[in-house]
């Protein structure tokens, strides 16, 4: 799977997804692309966008978009924190449908 981590994330996220295409917003060269604008490059180029913004689906229409957007919630956004989301992420990413969203509590 192609996954886009969102820049409010940690890099090193990445190894968490071992066996997958991970991308961070600031390698894709999108660091400070609004939302709507960097979900549109997302669902382009991915099938995963990954996040800490738990009020995005509040402010986007999620499901007019071919992609999955996830949403980690951690106590903050420290790797440690997001840790324990970002596997629930994992363990579900072979059984998620296009145009999910998903929250991931740890």
């Amino acid at each position: 799977m192609r996954i886009l981590l969102d820049e409010s994330l940690p890099r090193r996220l990445r190894s968490v997804f071992a066996g997958h295409e991970v991308v961070t917003v600031a390698d894709a060269g999108w660091s400070g692309v609004k939302n709507d604008e960097l979900l549109q490059l997302a669902a382009a180029h991915f099938d995963i966008f990954v996040t800490a913004d738990q009020n995005l689906q509040y402010q986007q229409n999620l499901s007019a978009l071919p992609l999955t957007v996830a949403v980690l919630v951690a106590r903050d956004n420290q790797l440690e924190s997001l840790r324990l989301p970002a596997e629930q992420l994992l363990s579900r990413l072979g059984t998620l449908p296009v145009r999910s969203f998903l929250r991931c509590v740890g």
